[in-house]
């Protein structure tokens, strides 16, 4: 283990972090709140000391960079990230809990927006500025930002840490050239969210919670300024929205394509059809099961579209209560939970790519049991897929299985009922924020006890970065020197 690597990465990591909250502080300023600005500069100051302290120390680290320094510096620096950038909600005294305050910015950088927060309303304009940025710095990640600036490396790749911050079964580059496909990725992140802000103001909506809101579409985050969420925003609002949402759930890749003119390639790509066919059947069936609820077909399909987009992206914005409606629609909802969005997306969830491989090699058994002499091959896209993905597909989904269950067991020590305590980790693992009954839509996460908050952040840690780099920290032979 390269320990002064790791720790340079981390330390530019919060160094980095830093900056990015200076937005808040001159808000807090601008808005005259003297005293949460100087709260909100405590907690700036302190990040950025231990931040410099990291970097200093081990400014001369040899350059030498393996997936081991790549999982092991991405783990640290996202829970340094929330363990410090939740600072200025503690010293404010708007969030005086610090457990609180960690789980509310573990949910930021995860893009989550699950909240302990009753009245978020009753914030200070910087901090909601903070909290919503969170999601538009954690929906890329701030890794794949840093990767144009860390030093070339030896002996490996920066492309390790691509792969442990990104989600999907396999990462690549766009490009030759790592630093080159970070500003496209980026490139395309800013493309959008500047386009969804347009959208939003030529709606109405005050620049404000334009950016806030475009910020947590953009992360496929969820916070929002309003206690009420997306419900008071006028139907064009939630209509522009519920498109962006999906936008934001595709491939990034799949937008790289169209920018090179690659059309029929880019609308070949068989995970983006796996997900239009699971976004538009999800709709036609909420839409047929919830239309005696509302009194027109457009006012129960845009509820449905944009109650599908939210969840099915890991967002969690609403318009309505879904918690009220049948429970055929729940169900759906429960389903598209657990899929989630496309790999290469700011999306959460198994990824549609999983879901799909996961029926091809199904598919590959079965034929396997009749014909066990026939060679059988998993392909996608026209490319076959290697043993090695398929491998860690399944060991994907063995390890998600038990974290949810261990979390789901935890929870249920608080005495809730079991479909809270199930979605709630479903929801958090997931990235997606709101579950069902006391964790739904217009509800909260404030009465979970500090051992399930705890617990759940670290779901919606090992959710975002994809269980490995998580589960690398607990590894007593990732820390060794050799492997």
């Amino acid at each position: 283990m390269n320990y002064k690597m790791v720790g340079r990465i981390v330390g530019s990591v919060l160094c980095l972090e830093t900056l990015f909250m200076a937005p808040g502080l001159f808000l807090c300023l601008y808005d005259g709140e003297t005293d949460v600005a100087l709260a909100y500069a405590l907690g700036m100051a302190v990040t950025l000391a231990v931040g410099g302290f990291l970097f200093l120390l081990c400014r001369n680290a040899p350059n030498t960079f393996y997936a081991q320094e790549g999982f092991t510096a991405t783990g640290l620096a996202w829970v340094a990230m929330s363990a410090l950038g939740c600072l200025p909600f503690v010293f404010s005294g708007q969030i005086p809990r610090y457990v609180d305050a960690f789980f509310e910015m573990v949910s930021g950088f995860t893009t989550t927006g699950a909240s302990i927060l009753a009245d978020v309303e009753a914030l200070s304009r910087g901090l909601l500025f903070w909290r919503s940025f969170s999601h538009w710095l954690g929906g890329m990640g701030v890794l794949v930002f840093l990767l144009a600036v860390v030093p070339k490396t030896s002996g490996g790749s920066n492309l390790h840490l691509l792969r442990a911050e990104s989600p999907g079964p396999s990462v690549d580059k766009l490009t030759s050239r790592l630093g080159q496909t970070t500003r496209i990725l980026y490139g395309i992140y800013l493309a959008l969210t500047l386009l969804d802000i347009f959208f939003l103001l030529a709606g109405g909506m005050p620049l404000f919670e334009a950016l806030c809101h475009a910020f947590g579409t953009a992360g496929t985050g969820g916070f929002g300024v309003k206690n009420t969420s997306y419900i008071q925003y006028s139907p064009y609002l939630q209509n522009v929205t519920t498109v962006f949402m999906a936008l934001f759930g595709v491939n990034f890749s799949i937008y790289y394509l169209l920018l090179l003119g690659q059309v029929k390639k880019a609308l070949r790509d068989e995970e983006l059809r796996t997900y239009l066919c699971i976004f538009f059947t999800a709709i036609a069936l909420i839409t047929l099961n919830i239309r005696p609820m509302y009194g027109s077909w457009g006012e129960t399909i845009r509820h449905a579209a944009f109650q599908v987009s939210s969840i099915l992206t890991t967002t969690g914005f609403c318009t309505v209560d879904f918690d009220q409606w049948p429970s055929f629609s729940k169900a759906i909802l429960l389903c598209l939970m657990l899929l989630g969005a496309c790999a290469g997306s700011t999306g959460g969830g198994m990824k549609s790519s999983r879901f799909l491989l996961l029926l091809k090699s199904l598919r590959r058994s079965v034929r396997k049991a009749l014909r066990p002499r026939s060679v059988q091959l998993v392909q996608m896209n026209g490319r076959t897929v290697s043993e090695g993905v398929l491998g860690g597909m399944n060991a994907y989904f063995a390890a998600y299985s038990l974290l949810i269950l261990a979390s789901f067991l935890i929870l249920c020590l608080d005495g809730f009922p079991l479909e809270t305590n199930l979605s709630a980790a479903i929801s958090c693992f997931n990235n997606i924020g709101p579950g069902l009954e006391l964790v739904g839509p217009v509800c909260n996460y404030s009465a979970y006890s500090d051992l399930s908050k705890v617990v759940l952040s670290l779901d919606m840690l090992f959710g975002r970065l994809e269980i490995f780099p998580m589960l690398v920290l607990f590894s007593r032979r990732a820390w060794s020197r050799t492997l």
